[in-house]
């Protein structure tokens, strides 16, 4: 496996676990508001925007996931790119993971879930 700092492990594995958390989050937050208020007019809006944030979170702990295993099959030294795409992919995933705790938040607040 080319080798990475103990620091890019920790910062991916936390990132990892922080988006399984917003899918659990996003998830149950749908389930209580499709359960408390059905799909109506009103609702369908932050139904539609959980199910963003799960996409959204799926697809970053995806992408996390395959270039970390790119990273260990990569053989004696990961290429650049791959590199690359990996840090480019822990800054998004940083950017983002703060953001959609936010959105459900509000989308919470709004439907007096907290």
């Amino acid at each position: 496996m080319a080798k990475l700092p103990d620091e890019t492990f920790s910062t991916i594995f936390s990132l990892q676990r922080r988006l399984l958390e917003r899918i659990d989050e996003a998830t149950a937050t749908d389930a209580a508001i499709f359960e408390r208020f059905g799909e109506v007019e009103e609702t369908i809006p932050e139904l539609e925007e959980l199910q963003s944030i799960r996409e959204r979170s799926t697809s970053a702990y995806t992408r996390l996931y395959t270039l970390l295993l790119r990273v260990a099959e990569a053989q004696p030294v990961a290429g650049s790119a791959t590199l690359g795409l990996l840090e480019q992919s822990i800054e998004q995933t940083r950017d983002y993971v703060d953001s959609a705790a936010a959105s459900i938040m509000d989308v919470k607040r709004n439907w007096n879930l907290q």
